[in-house]
């Protein structure tokens, strides 16, 4: 008789946590022939990058494995690689548990309710968009080569201690986006390095944009070089299909801005990225927006072409079976068990080819956070890092100006020179924004770091701000009473937050998720190899000037803190925000400020103490004498005057101010008119 599913699944996890908590038996390091996961990890997080398909990765790897040996990069990569297999090993002991419970008729509830699901999310799929997702090829690469033509056959690229780009002919050897400078150099001898050169990119992404936006004046920017618009009422207004709007859109584009870019065009935002990199360089891909098509082109994808599945992820479900897209669904009755509920739901919605149709500019979306960070030299004195940790709050109180937030939640991030990174967070009492106190609240944190971490020396600080109240100003009286809309948060609604078993507050379920997680991922990544770039450059003597070569030198400081600000989704967004709040102010007209003043009712200048010293003469008594003056001298305006007072009888001139009239009547009409006065002249 079938043992009841509840029992089977908690002894399960029983056995699970029994083999964890077993001791390890220690063994000698493996050699680097058997260091074939770390080889793979050290091959990059951008290896899905186009232009990559002829080339042997595994001679790739091994000469990345060679070139990083014995670098604190690569002793960090080695221990992420020995903790992600320690993982992995717990992962698939719990499976092997699961399968055990399976086999005795377990797991019926976990099957029925993912079934449920799948079905839940069928009945909600939406085929009635046409998205396009738009990559720029090589574009900073592409920049460059307008204004240097003899590049275009020779393999180069941009970045110096790291590359942002590299045209096709390097990614040929291998070199691609996000990889060390002079780990490239060993794949192509003959590379060719360029600075960056910001300001020139940033003019060229504007020209592009203003193509994108006939197509669809909402488009969303991802990144400086990546766009999705949703091209559905473009397409039903000027009668074409979408294969035709695009090539439409991607020829005027070359046209306007010399360059070139390739397209996907899908059901979702998530399918049109994914078809944007098949016919990659200068090419198009639709996918049919139907459901037996869509099932069929996720079935042999591999989960890493996947946005939101990176090289950690990807590795964790590689192990238990899946390895593309197609093979989830025999796997998910054991998901949520392994992985957590958020994962599992979004590997279903990956399963199904589901992904939001939601297009709309960036800086339209909801804020999560809005944090800050650095990169510098090994830090470990007291003083310095807390002249660092004012740096940072001060900037982070500038981006919460700026963007108009404060937070509930204060998050300190450090990493360690060993490349660990740790973190920790407050929550204050009332959402913090200024520098005073983002420092105020973060050096409790800082110094309980120093006391767990002996000897704490560091390489990277920031800080970030979670659970977000806005600040915006709203319509206001004279006052000071705003009106307050009803989905914007307050200080004292919070402070309520769902946490996970480590303490850390949940987010909510959704592909941004893990699309922003693997985002972070690929970041880490370029600040990693900036400081491999940069030990390697510590260590290499300086050549003989007879020797030395005419290439600039590499400043693995400069380009990542500009790539961190320009190439990464997280910093595109604000930098937009900035631009829409300059364009905004400009097409507002130059209007003065004015203020109504609540006596005379007249506007003033908005000046505080002009605006004081007007109300003072308003309420004056030679003012008020004035204006009864006036009042006597026109009968027609009665005992009411224009300016909100009535007249007052001439008895109470005589008489203490409430004090009851002596007959009665107060009446005013026997009064002597020269003598009306106002009750507080």
């Amino acid at each position: 008789m079938p043992r009841h599913n509840d029992d089977l699944a908690a002894e399960a996890e029983d056995a699970v946590a029994a083999a964890a908590a077993a001791p390890t038996i220690s063994s000698a390091p493996p050699d680097a022939s058997q260091h074939h996961t770390l080889k793979y990890h050290l091959l990059g997080p951008s290896l899905t990058k186009s232009g990559q398909d002829g080339v042997d990765q595994g001679k790739v790897s091994e000469i990345i494995y060679n070139a990083s040996k014995g670098s604190k990069y690569f002793t960090n990569e080695e221990n992420k690689d020995k903790s992600l297999t320690a993982k992995i090993d717990r992962i698939l002991a719990k499976k092997h548990e699961l399968q055990r419970v399976e086999a005795q008729g377990g797991l019926k509830n976990e099957l029925k309710a993912a079934d449920a699901y799948i079905e839940e999310l069928e009945y909600g799929r939406d085929l009635s968009q046409r998205i396009a997702h738009i990559d720029c090829d090589a574009f900073y690469a592409a920049v460059e080569e307008l204004d240097r033509p003899e590049l275009k056959d020779v393999p180069f690229a941009v970045g110096m201690g790291v590359l942002t780009t590299c045209n096709y002919h390097a990614r040929k050897f291998g070199c691609r986006s996000g990889m060390a400078g002079f780990v490239a150099d060993k794949l192509c001898p003959g590379l060719i390095h360029l600075p960056l050169n910001f300001e020139k990119y940033t003019a060229k992404a504007k020209e592009v944009r203003t193509v994108l936006e006939q197509y669809d004046p909402r488009f969303e920017s991802a990144s400086m070089d990546e766009a999705y618009l949703n091209i559905t009422s473009y397409c039903q207004d000027h009668h074409l299909s979408p294969s035709d709007a695009v090539s439409q859109l991607r020829a005027q584009v070359f046209a306007h801005a010399k360059i070139t870019i390739s397209a996907g065009i899908a059901a979702n935002a998530k399918l049109a990225k994914i078809c944007s990199n098949k016919h990659k360089p200068n090419g198009q891909f639709l996918l049919p927006s139907d459901r037996v098509s869509i099932l069929a082109f996720m079935r042999d994808l591999p989960t890493r072409k996947v946005n939101g599945i990176g090289r950690v992820f990807e590795r964790e479900l590689d192990a238990i079976g899946v390895k593309t897209c197609g093979d989830i669904y025999a796997q998910r009755m054991y998901l949520s068990r392994l992985f957590g509920d958020k994962a599992f739901n979004f590997l279903m919605s990956v399963h199904l080819g589901l992904g939001r149709t939601d297009v709309r500019p960036a800086e339209e979306f909801e804020r999560k956070s809005v944090g800050t960070e650095s990169t510098f030299h090994d830090l470990s004195e007291p003083a310095e890092l807390r002249e660092k940790l004012r740096w940072t709050a001060e900037e982070l109180e500038k981006d919460l100006r700026r963007t108009e937030f404060k937070g509930r939640t204060l998050v300190l991030k450090i990493k360690l020179h060993t490349y660990e990174v740790l973190s920790r967070q407050v929550q204050p009492p009332k959402a913090v924004g200024t520098k005073e106190e983002l420092y105020r609240y973060a050096v409790p944190m800082l110094g309980k770091l120093e006391r767990e971490v002996p000897d704490m020396k560091l390489r990277l600080m920031g800080l970030r701000c979670t659970h977000l109240i806005s600040t915006k100003k709203g319509e206001v009286d004279f006052f000071g009473r705003a009106r307050r809309s009803s989905r914007q948060g307050s200080e004292e609604d919070g402070g309520k937050f769902e946490l996970d078993e480590e303490g850390w507050q949940k987010w909510p379920a959704d592909d941004e998720e893990f699309e922003d997680a693997a985002r972070q991922e690929q970041q880490e990544e370029v600040e990693e190899m900036e400081r491999l770039s940069q030990e390697h450059q510590q260590q290499q003597q300086e050549p003989p000037p007879s020797t030395q070569h005419q290439k600039p030198k590499y400043d693995p400081d400069g380009a990542p803190s500009d790539y961190r600000r320009y190439g990464n989704g997280f910093a595109w967004r604000s930098i937009l925000e900035e631009e829409a709040a300059v364009e905004e102010a400009a097409k507002k007209p130059a209007v003065v400020e004015q203020w109504d003043c609540p006596i005379c009712s007249v506007p003033q200048a908005a000046d505080e103490k002009g605006f004081n010293e007007h109300i003072d003469g308003c309420l004056s008594r030679r003012t008020i004498k004035e204006i009864v003056k006036t009042s006597e001298n026109d009968p027609s305006e009665g005992k009411t005057l224009n300016w909100g007072l009535t007249s007052v009888p001439a008895s109470t001139a005589k008489r203490k101010r409430g004090r009851p009239p002596g007959k009665g009547g107060g009446g005013g009409g026997s009064a002597d008119p020269a003598r009306k006065r106002a009750f507080f002249a």
